[in-house]
């Protein structure tokens, strides 16, 4: 009978998943009594909160004159800001719209006229970046 190439790939596959399930877990994962706050301690070299503030007090600056002085010092730009001015709405017009009185419902109860309002559009639309919107 002819063997095939992929028999000694079997058995070496069959005894390497054999092997890792008689590994110990106590010795896999071992465990000691420290908490969160030593192993913390431990990775900043013991130096603590004082060190991590200290550290970020060098990297800041003060603003400089001319930064104060200047007159969009507020603006400030975040993801909203810029996803607000690459891809404005386009204009969404409301319809007001008057229900009539009307009886409703499988036992025909009254309901009185009201007004509500709807989206001319069923969806957002936006403007493409360069897309012109004083034509719109």
């Amino acid at each position: 009978m002819r063997r095939n190439w992929t028999d000694p790939g079997l058995w070496l596959l069959a005894l390497s998943l054999l092997g890792g399930c008689a590994t110990d877990t106590q010795q896999l994962l071992a465990r000691d009594e420290s908490n969160m706050l030593d192993i913390w301690r431990q990775q900043t070299g013991g130096a603590g909160q004082g060190a991590l503030l200290e550290a970020r007090l060098t990297l800041r600056r003060p603003l400089e004159e001319h930064e104060l002085a200047a007159p969009n010092a507020t603006y400030t730009r975040s993801a909203a800001s810029e996803i607000r001015s690459q891809f404005p709405r386009l204009p969404n017009p409301d319809l007001v719209m008057y229900v009539f009185p009307h009886l409703a419902g499988s036992e025909p109860v009254p309901v009185p006229g009201y007004s509500t309002v709807f989206p001319f559009y069923q969806r957002v639309q936006y403007a493409l970046p360069g897309e012109r919107l004083e034509d719109l």
